[in-house]
C-alpha cells in the first residue's frame, strides 16, 4: 500500500507543478520515476511514452496509467492516473471561477506568456531526451523528415501520419528480419 500511496503523491506532484500538458510532463515523469524513485529505467519510459502517444487520450494520463500499472498493477494504475488528473481538475475548476474577471489584467497576461515559454522549453527538453535515447540511422532520419514535412507543410492529420509511420515501421522491421534471416541461413 505504501508504494501505491507514493505513486499517487508522485503523480499528483507532477500534475500540480506542470503546465502545458503531457509533453511538458515527460521530463518530470522521467526524473521522478527513473532518477528519484528508481521504479524504472529510461528505456522503459521511452517505451511508455511511445505507447502513450499511440493510444487515445492525453499522453500524461496514459503515461501515468502505464507507469502505475508496471509499478504496482491495477491499483497503482488507478492511483497514478487519479494523482496526475486531480490537480488539473481542481486548478481548472478554480481558474474558471475567476478567469473572466482577471483575464484583462496585464499581469495575468504576462504570467501566461511566461508559462507558455516555460512549456515550450519543457517540450523541447522532452524532444531532446527522446532523440538522444532513440536508435538513429538513415531510416529514422528519413521518417523524422517525412513526418515534419507531412504535418507542418502538407498539413496531413497527425493521426494518419502516426498510422502510416506504424505501418511503415512494421514493414521495415519485417524486411530487416527477413534480411537478417537470409544472412544467417
Amino acid at each position: 500500500m505504501h508504494k501505491n500511496l507514493e505513486l499517487f503523491v508522485t503523480f499528483m506532484k507532477i500534475g500540480a507543478f506542470t503546465f502545458g500538458g503531457g509533453y511538458a510532463m515527460i521530463p518530470l515523469i522521467q526524473r521522478e520515476v527513473c532518477d528519484n524513485k528508481k521504479w524504472m529505467k529510461e528505456q522503459d519510459i521511452l517505451e511508455i511514452v511511445a505507447i502513450a502517444e499511440s493510444t487515445p487520450g492525453p499522453i500524461a494520463i496514459n503515461a501515468a496509467t502505464f507507469v502505475g500499472f508496471r509499478t504496482s498493477g491495477f491499483l497503482g494504475a488507478a492511483l497514478a492516473t487519479l494523482g496526475v488528473v486531480l490537480p488539473s481538475f481542481l486548478i481548472i475548476s478554480l481558474i474558471s471561477l475567476v478567469l473572466t474577471e482577471f483575464q484583462s489584467v496585464r499581469a495575468v497576461q504576462y504570467a501566461f506568456m511566461g508559462i507558455r515559454a516555460a512549456v515550450l522549453a519543457l517540450i523541447l527538453k522532452a524532444l531532446w531526451m527522446m532523440f538522444k535515447a532513440s536508435k538513429k540511422n538513415a531510416f529514422s532520419y528519413f521518417i523524422m523528415a517525412a513526418v515534419l514535412v507531412l504535418t507542418a507543410f502538407v498539413k496531413i492529420d497527425a493521426v494518419y501520419v502516426i498510422i502510416g509511420c506504424g505501418l511503415f515501421g512494421l514493414l521495415w522491421s519485417l524486411l530487416m528480419r527477413k534480411e537478417h534471416s537470409d544472412d544467417t541461413a
